[in-house]
């Protein structure tokens, strides 16, 4: 209990700081935002393209605003000299990375939560599909998360911090990616489980895997 108790504690100072600032949270709103109606109005939707075009404009805007929140994950403590004192902290460095990718994950998740009503009216979707579709969200936000909290600690250690993330971090990525778009693809198509269930299990076996990579490596990171 202990244990979770100090991951808490982590989410709790993001939290609070985010709060104050309402920085991370606007911008990635806002970018988000801006790639949903730059697709909407660039594209030609039509009823028979519009579904097709749809999952890979929303993971797009979710992966560009997500890597807004990630690179900022550790610059904070960076920028106002608080990572040393965070680091001498009496708790496992492990509670440190789980209490900033879970902060990394509801963050993102709440820019999901508020535009994915107006992506579904932009694009004409169905309202009955969103529920599945924040199962999918949640899924590969997860997996995205996980590994880009990681690389966000690497990439503080740099000068081109802003631009080695997301070099470091598409790459590894692309299976989430591409699992979360397909998944998204089904539920607006309609298909039956069985016919993503491989794409399902991809993306289940990336989040657990890299969790618990990343997991591991991290105090490995925070040394350096």
């Amino acid at each position: 209990m202990r244990y979770l108790h100090k991951i808490f504690a982590v989410i709790a100072k993001d939290v609070v700081a985010e709060l104050r600032t309402r920085e991370m949270l606007s911008s990635m709103f806002v970018f988000s935002l801006l790639v949903i109606l730059i697709f909407n109005f660039a594209f030609d939707l039509r009823a028979e393209n519009q579904r097709t075009l749809a999952p890979g404009v929303l993971w797009v805007a979710i992966a560009f605003a997500g890597m807004l929140g990630l690179s900022r994950s550790f610059i904070m403590e960076k920028d106002r000299g608080s990572m040393e004192g965070l680091l001498l902290t009496p708790v496992d460095r492990s509670a440190i990375y789980l209490g900033k990718m879970l902060g990394n994950v509801l963050f993102i998740t709440v820019v999901e939560i508020i535009i994915l009503p107006i992506f579904v009216v932009l694009f004409n979707l169905s309202a009955a599909d969103i529920p599945w579709l924040l199962g999918v969200m949640l899924l590969g936000t997860i997996g995205f998360a996980g590994v880009g909290t990681l690389f966000s600690a690497m990439a503080i250690h740099t000068r081109a911090r802003e631009v080695l993330l997301p070099v470091l971090l598409f790459p590894v990525v692309i299976p989430v990616m591409l699992a979360a778009v397909k998944l998204t693809a089904a539920i607006l198509d309609r298909l039956a489980f069985d016919e993503v269930q491989n794409w399902f299990s991809l993306l289940v076996a990336f989040d657990l895997i890299f969790m618990a990579l990343a997991f591991i490596l991290f105090d490995y990171v925070m040394e350096e």
